[in-house]
């Protein structure tokens, strides 16, 4: 298990998505897989840093890594704003851009990439926990 608190600022993405591949390449993941892995937990971060954070400064993001038999577990938690997931509508993909709501294609994706996604809040913060099996 790999776990690492980063600054919850866009240069450190890099960092995270290294760490993702790192523990998926040890657990015998493809590299198609690595490469949605990589992308799934880019999308997190990156509505986290975007969202539960705006605006804040000097605001942390720590994110665990391990692999548990033949699935890989990422775990991101923050003490930023939380978030209703129940709330994000399925982007129309099939819509011009110029006509497309904003919003929604990151957990789209993640939904999309990954076997499962769960997010839950409490008074210590916000975790968002997301599996994927070995194919």
């Amino acid at each position: 298990m790999i776990s690492t608190t980063f600054p919850a600022r866009f240069e450190y993405l890099d960092e995270i998505r290294d760490m993702v591949a790192e523990t998926a390449r040890a657990g015998g993941f493809s590299e198609k897989t690595i490469y949605s892995l990589q992308l799934a937990a880019d999308e997190a971060a990156t509505n986290i840093i975007e969202h539960a954070y705006a605006g804040v400064k000097n605001a942390t993001l720590s994110v665990t890594c391990e692999i548990q038999g033949d699935k890989i577990i990422i775990t991101m938690h923050d003490t930023g704003k939380s978030f209703d997931s129940s709330s994000v509508k399925e982007p129309n993909l099939k819509a011009d851009l110029a006509e497309r709501q904003i919003g929604g294609l990151g957990v789209y994706l993640m939904r999309k990439l990954m076997d499962t996604v769960r997010y839950e809040s409490s008074k210590s913060g916000n975790l968002l926990t997301m599996t994927k099996r070995r194919e």
